[in-house]
């Protein structure tokens, strides 16, 4: 498996706060829902930072029960029904996972798992990204 600490992406913290501003906007000289101030707190260190990931551990607790509550709205697996690791392949060309991640995906934390997503995502070779787009929903 390649996910050994739990990193959150600073693109994954503006999804995040991209759903709360759609769920709960800013009515005018209202103030923040206090999921999407928690946050665009932590998005603001971050890029003041300039780090691009932040540690779970480190998401104080409000933001990070927003950003669970986000990633409940995401869809969970990458899977396209196309799995080659079952044939013997080490990363499978139907969504891009290592047969260690997919023959452990139930048991990994939400965190892990969009580790994961970014990932496949960046490298854009499995099928999901490639031949089969309609299927993978995007």
């Amino acid at each position: 498996m390649r996910c050994s600490e739990p990193l959150i992406h600073i693109t994954d913290i503006e999804a995040a706060i991209n759903h709360w501003r759609e769920r709960a906007p800013a009515d005018a000289g209202a103030g923040l829902a206090r999921e999407l101030s928690a946050l665009a707190q932590v998005y603001a260190s971050m890029v003041y930072q300039r780090q691009h990931e932040i540690a779970e551990d480190d998401m104080p607790p409000e933001a990070l029960f927003a950003w669970l509550e986000w990633y409940e709205t995401t869809t969970d697996t990458p899977c396209i029904a196309i799995c080659s690791t079952s044939q013997g392949d080490e990363t499978c060309r139907g969504c891009g996972r290592t047969f260690g991640e997919v023959q452990n995906w139930l048991e990994f934390s939400p965190v892990q798992k969009r580790a994961v997503w970014r990932r496949i995502t960046m490298e854009s070779t499995a099928l999901r990204f490639t031949r089969y787009k309609e299927r993978a929903g995007g």
